[in-house]
């Protein structure tokens, strides 16, 4: 008897019973944010001055958007990388680690040395357009102007206005740098090729805002404004918590084991000592 118990707390343990809770109601608060990054060629160029240090541009953004990603708790975070050509990198998740990691490892020229801005607008509003209206959300930062790609940022930024995707446009570069020449030092506007005013025209034209950064302090600034947006309220979600129990029969078959176990070594002693006695 005391075996086919064991048995059955065994098998009742392996059916891993369980205790379900009353269901509680989470509210969820965050929005949708594409993170789109310009790793074209002139990304590598080091106008990023930081405690007279000269930096590459790809470095300072890799540093300011990885802790504006950490900081997005609440928020679906998707990364899409761009050169010549427009690349989704991670779709909207919650896992900023995965974000955070495929960010990092992101080097100049996996997408080509040009810049197809208008591209990556195209892609960002096909990965949002299923979103909650009031959640559709591009941060684009790029150094340059419209190089390479089929769709002309201008009119992608048209597309985003129809589709109700709000982009954020950042503009990044030095208004001015030293650069050493066979003919000595010069000045130089390493910025020149940075077009504003369609930077500006897809910001306004999607109700969002251009910022410009022309050094790492600006840049750490922007993104903390950005980090105070107003999030969006979503559906709430139904949590209904779970106590696992299979614990208990296990234990109380483990306990039987051992009693039944003490039980069989006790009798085998006792028979062992009436067979020396009966000899």
């Amino acid at each position: 008897m005391l075996l086919a118990l064991v048995w059955l707390l065994c098998l009742g343990a392996a059916a891993r019973p369980q205790w379900i809770g009353d269901a509680v109601q989470l509210p969820a608060t965050g929005r949708d944010l594409l993170l789109a990054v310009d790793i074209s060629g002139s990304m590598e160029i080091p106008d990023m001055v930081l405690q007279n240090r000269n930096l590459q541009r790809i470095d300072v953004v890799k540093f300011v958007i990885g802790d504006f990603v950490s900081r997005r708790e609440n928020d679906r975070l998707g990364l899409i990388l761009f050169g010549s050509n427009a690349y989704l990198q991670a779709p909207l998740t919650f896992d900023r680690q995965t974000v955070q990691t495929l960010l990092q490892e992101a080097q100049i020229g996996f997408a080509g040395q040009q810049t197809a801005i208008g591209d990556a607008i195209g892609l960002a509003i096909k990965r949002l357009r299923d979103r909650p209206e009031s959640s559709r959300v591009l941060i684009l930062l790029s150094d340059g102007a419209n190089t390479a790609g089929e769709v002309d940022p201008r009119q992608a930024a048209d597309l985003a206005k129809l589709s109700d995707v709000k982009i954020y446009t950042i503009g990044l570069g030095a208004d001015e740098m030293i650069q050493q020449t066979l003919f000595g030092r010069r000045k130089i506007d390493p910025s020149a090729d940075l077009d504003e005013d369609t930077m500006r025209y897809v910001a306004e034209q999607t109700g969002g805002q251009y910022f410009r950064a022309r050094n790492p302090e600006e840049l750490v600034r922007i993104y903390a404004e950005l980090d105070r947006l107003e999030p969006i309220e979503q559906d709430d979600e139904m949590f209904r918590p779970v106590n696992a129990l299979f614990h208990w029969p296990l234990g109380a078959a483990l306990l039987l084991s051992f009693l039944l176990a003490l039980s069989r070594v006790g009798w085998s002693s006792g028979s062992a000592l009436n067979s020396r006695g009966a000899a």
